[in-house]
């Protein structure tokens, strides 16, 4: 086990349970915050809030720091343009997101609250991720 792999565990329990703690592992609070003219649910804004929040101290802290604490060298993008296919990808997500009320991160979490339902949806997600690495030809 290398330096990263229980980091990497905790920070994600810790991610899932704040995913479960804000009810965003299920679908239909998500959907509410979609449907704007029907009985709308604010609360996916406020999960954002929280979480532009605390990106917005941890970027703080990054731009101050000369190495990361757990690696040797920080990985942060350096492209900032748009393109057809980063667009295309994002409005395919968010298409997707809408209709199934989860996204990558809340389905996982949901596998353990409702298995059989968020199965079905993490089933068909790890379907259409092999589905781009084979048409693109990229390594899994």
């Amino acid at each position: 086990m290398n330096r990263t792999t229980l980091p990497s565990l905790l920070s994600g329990i810790l991610f899932g349970a704040g995913l479960a703690l804000g009810g965003m592992t299920d679908p239909a609070r998500v959907r509410g915050f979609l449907d704007l003219f029907g009985a709308w649910d604010p609360t996916l804004a406020f999960v954002m809030g929280g979480a532009v929040i605390v990106m917005a101290v941890a970027w703080r802290m990054v731009a101050r720091m000369r190495q990361p604490w757990l690696a040797e060298a920080f990985h942060l993008p350096t492209r900032a343009d748009l393109t057809p296919r980063l667009i295309g990808g994002a409005a395919l997500f968010g298409v997707g997101w809408g209709i199934a009320g989860l996204c990558p991160g809340p389905g996982i979490a949901a596998l353990v609250v409702e298995p059989m339902s968020a199965a079905v949806f993490v089933a068909a997600m790890l379907v259409g991720m092999a589905a781009v690495r084979l048409v693109e030809g990229t390594p899994a």
